[in-house]
């Protein structure tokens, strides 16, 4: 089996531009199975660790926990590695079907069944984690920064969905946005989205309610994460939800961020900015 060089795995310049949430799983590649399984490997402890926990399909939140003296950041950023290593890939969903995501949205929603170390890896990031946080009573401004900046999906301008019931803060966020140079489609319904999804390009950027008229957000944030063409879009969440529950939901869904109304103009536009990897001016 040939070597690898596990000091250039590791290093800072080696990391897939992706996020990584609690909920995310990954599977190993071939070239990883080989690695735990050949007798002969020069990856690091650690790395072993957290490949043959991967091998059991556990979540990132599950293994955070299960490996507590491996900081997350640094263990988030160990995933990445592997990934861009060929070693991990991310787990495939067998439901998707190309582009058609009608019948994907229109099953029942999915019950929440966390488990206690994605719980708990999101509590600790709505606490004092990753996002920047601003935070006053229950009420927060949390985004997680894109790895690397991102290109917009259409190739000039960015493009963002707001998908949001009440038309005087779709409104509002669609002229903060243009008003920013993006192109801004709009949705108030599962229907609605559907249809926004099916028409390419994609967007660069979701902002997400939770409370719709026929559907939830959080349900429609876990169909968008465990969907393998959506799934690396980012979202922020833009919701009157402001339980510190609600928070810790959005952000083990794997919501980007996490902005609760009313909101200030500037800090969604930060947020935006922070997803895509955009520098501030």
């Amino acid at each position: 089996m040939s070597k690898i060089d596990y000091a250039s795995i590791l290093s800072d310049a080696n990391r897939a531009g992706i996020p990584v949430y609690p909920l995310d799983v990954y599977a190993l590649s071939d070239k990883g199975t080989a690695q735990i399984q050949g007798g002969d490997t020069q990856l690091p402890p650690e790395a072993l660790e957290l490949m043959v926990l991967l091998d059991a399909k556990a979540t990132v939140g599950e293994i955070e926990q299960k490996l507590p003296h491996i900081p997350s950041e640094a263990l988030r950023n160990l995933v990445r590695s592997l990934v861009t290593a060929g070693l991990v890939r991310v787990a495939t969903v067998a439901e998707t079907d190309g582009m058609d995501f009608s019948a994907y949205f229109a099953v029942k929603p999915v019950e929440s069944k966390l488990s206690a170390g994605t719980r708990a890896s999101a509590q600790r990031e709505a606490q004092d984690g990753a996002p920047q946080l601003a935070r006053t009573g229950y009420y927060v401004s949390i985004a997680r920064r894109a790895v690397k900046a991102r290109t917009p999906a259409a190739g000039t301008r960015w493009s963002a969905l707001v998908v949001e019931d009440d038309e005087s803060v779709s409104a509002l966020v669609a002229r903060l946005l243009e008003g920013e140079g993006f192109d801004v489609k709009m949705a108030a319904t599962r229907a609605e989205v559907v249809a926004r999804l099916r028409t390419p390009p994609l967007p660069d950027v979701v902002i997400l309610d939770v409370n719709l008229p026929d559907a939830n957000g959080f349900d429609i944030l876990g169909r968008l994460k465990t969907h393998s063409a959506l799934k690396a879009m980012p979202v922020i969440m833009l919701t009157g939800e402001t339980k510190r529950e609600s928070v810790v939901r959005g952000l083990a869904g794997g919501a980007d961020g996490y902005i609760t109304k009313p909101f200030e103009r500037a800090n969604l536009l930060a947020g935006v900015n922070a997803v895509l990897g955009i520098s501030a001016a």
